[in-house]
């Protein structure tokens, strides 16, 4: 699918949470070759239970060609991402609408949504911010330090708590 993007293009595309970090049959030489060739834009991790015929959970990778300012020439210029990551991590989403399926909510997918084109520099959208626990924006050289594993929960921390008293 990479292959016949335009050169400018950008693809998701939704995968297994082991892609993130398995080394079997290559995937780790493919993840790494991914990173320094700078075509991840965005590791999303979801839920498990979203897909009626498998409960696991899985990720939504964004690959693109050209990450620079100039990758867009609309109306909609985008910042200079080339280096970065964005990781976000919607794993504790979602409301379970049977016993076996679970649904994400309008106001999550906008929030997912949100944070991710906030990232890019869309115009119109508040300023990207990296959120405890939700998103963080990575360079690619702390990626190199996690030996190019993905998993969002790595790079997003733990969400703030609030103060307690006792």
């Amino acid at each position: 699918m990479l292959h016949h993007l335009a050169p400018t293009g950008t693809m998701a595309t939704v995968l297994a949470n082991g892609s993130l970090s398995s080394k079997t049959s290559g995937e780790g030489d493919i993840r790494k070759n991914l990173i320094e060739a700078d075509l991840v834009e965005c590791i999303v991790a979801m839920p498990d239970r979203l897909f009626y015929t498998t409960g696991i959970p899985v990720s939504i990778w964004f690959l693109t060609k050209d990450k620079s300012a100039q990758a867009v020439k609309t109306e909609r210029p985008q910042r200079d991402r080339r280096g970065e990551v964005l990781f976000i991590d919607a794993r504790q989403m979602g409301t379970m609408v049977t016993r076996t399926v679970r649904e994400l909510s309008d106001e999550e997918i906008a929030k997912i949504a949100d944070r991710y084109n906030a990232w890019r520099g869309e115009p119109g959208v508040e300023p990207y911010e990296d959120i405890a626990g939700f998103c963080a924006s990575v360079g690619v050289e702390a990626i190199r330090t996690h030996d190019h594993v993905l998993t969002p929960g790595r790079y997003v921390g733990a969400p703030d708590s609030e103060e307690d008293d006792e």
